[in-house]
């Protein structure tokens, strides 16, 4: 169930509200566990809308963590280490994760060498990169002593599966929401900033992402060899547009329906395209996954605080290969998480573009990302590297008809995705309000109606029908 379906905004968000808010309040001193109980049941079930198999891996990994939580919390209350259990939990997680990920395509690579290993057809079960990964948060932060043992078993699944999140993120650590499961206080307040926030988010995807998909798909379906320079670049930049606004837009909605419920999720983006430096521009970009690799795998290795350059190297080279393999099983990825770092080493370790002007500085940092992105979006290697030489070196010249029909014909749509992936809107937000109280008069009066236009738009263009993917439901 996507949160851009007609199905999701008209019948399944409202059916959960009116039980949250109307039937679960009248049950007095059970309000709070009816409450849980309610979210519990329909995440299962907007789980289960479009995965009704997989639902049950999910229980299993659910069940499974809350186990070995138990375990963990157990060991570290007596004194004793908890590497012993805290370690087969995530080889059990890792374990399932590769078997539904990996095991096929690391076959498929096996049997390039002529091993003939029979190669299973193996469904990826959707988001199972998101909440495999919150899994593991809950026992790890409980050995760590981030959070509280939860050993009531429908509170680890409501926070491993609660729908706002499941599927596509932001990851959410356990410590970030531990005391918002018991101890949430909903709000006026907090409920009309996250239905503002769920709708801004609802725009980026509707009304930007969706539509850049439609130039993108078709320009990466064309022969890669046959287009123009000009086209090369118009689709890859159209396509680091179209994925900011997919997945920003996305983590807005998430962190808006979390806000609905009286749950406060992390940021997940923060403006990446103004960013002078690869290293600045992932400290804004996928927050989430960036400080969950940050937490867990880099400063448990030493991260920078080691003795010799070399395992300050050898730490990034391994978080920026999970993070790659993280993405998908296809060398691709692969490819992209070393590039990534390689980009990342030659800042940190040879100060690259360090003296720069800061236009030099930008200029760089998004053409680094755009090419990155070209491995992110093809199918294979291959086509990645035509599609760059045609960006670059291109056999079918520099300008086509089809570039100038493009530009023509997305001009407004390109305008104001450039406009909305800079904080213009946040500035002028202050300048109004700095403005006294005509300014912040004009800004309270113009942001509802701003957005319920954006609603207005969106629910159109929903009931139309139109062409509506989701990237990172993909991992």
């Amino acid at each position: 169930m996507l949160f851009s379906s007609s199905v999701f905004l008209f019948l399944f968000l409202p059916i959960v509200l009116l039980g949250y808010y109307g039937v679960c309040t009248w049950l007095g001193p059970l309000r709070r566990p009816a409450q849980n109980l309610l979210l519990l049941a329909a995440s299962l079930f907007f789980y289960a809308w479009g995965e009704p198999w997989f639902v049950l891996v999910m229980i299993a990994s659910i069940l499974a963590n809350y186990l070995f939580g138990l375990w963990v919390g157990l060991w570290r209350t007596r004194g004793r280490s908890t590497r012993l259990p805290a370690g087969l939990a995530v080889a059990a997680n890792l374990g399932l994760f590769f078997v539904f990920k990996y095991l096929a395509f690391v076959l498929t690579e096996a049997n390039r060498l002529g091993l003939g290993l029979t190669v299973p057809i193996i469904d990826l079960p959707i988001g199972i990169s998101f909440f495999t990964f919150q899994a593991m948060s809950y026992v790890l932060d409980v050995g760590r002593g981030r959070g509280k043992v939860q050993r009531n078993p429908l509170k680890v699944a409501l926070y491993i599966s609660f729908f706002p999140q499941l599927i596509a993120g932001p990851i959410v650590k356990y410590e970030t929401v531990a005391e918002d499961i018991d101890c949430r206080r909903e709000s006026w307040e907090d409920f009309s900033s996250g239905v503002c926030r769920f709708l801004t988010g609802l725009g980026k995807k509707v009304f930007l992402s969706n539509q850049l998909a439609v130039l993108v798909d078709f320009v990466y379906g064309l022969p890669a060899a046959g287009l123009s320079a000009g086209l090369a670049w118009l689709s890859s930049l159209c396509y680091i547009l179209q994925l900011y606004f997919d997945f920003s837009g996305y983590s807005d909605m998430a962190i808006g329906l979390g806000r609905m419920f009286g749950f406060h999720f992390l940021e997940n983006f923060n403006y990446p395209f103004i960013s002078r430096s690869i290293t600045e521009f992932w400290r804004r970009w996928h927050i989430s996954l960036s400080t969950w690799f940050l937490d867990y795998v880099y400063v448990p290795l030493g991260g920078s605080r080691v003795s010799a350059k070399w395992k300050h190297v050898r730490n990034l080279f391994i978080v920026w290969l999970l993070t790659g393999l993280w993405h998908g099983a296809n060398w691709t990825f692969l490819f992209w998480g070393l590039y990534s770092f390689s980009l990342l080493a030659l800042e940190k370790f040879g100060g690259f573009g360090t003296r720069w002007p800061g236009w030099c500085r930008w200029l760089y940092t998004l053409i680094a990302f755009d090419i990155g992105c070209v491995f992110f979006r093809a199918d294979s290697l291959g086509a990645a590297f035509l599609h760059l030489k045609a960006m670059f070196f291109p056999a079918a010249g520099w300008w086509d008809s089809y570039t100038l029909f493009f530009l023509t014909e997305y001009r407004f749509l390109l305008l104001a995705a450039a406009l909305c992936a800079t904080p213009i809107a946040r500035w002028l937000s202050a300048r109004l309000a700095s403005a006294g109280r005509g300014g912040a008069l004009v800004r309270d009066t113009l942001y509802p109606l701003a957005v319920l236009t954006l609603y207005v738009v969106c629910a159109a263009f929903i009931v139309k029908g139109t062409y509506n993917p989701f990237i990172y439901f993909n991992f």
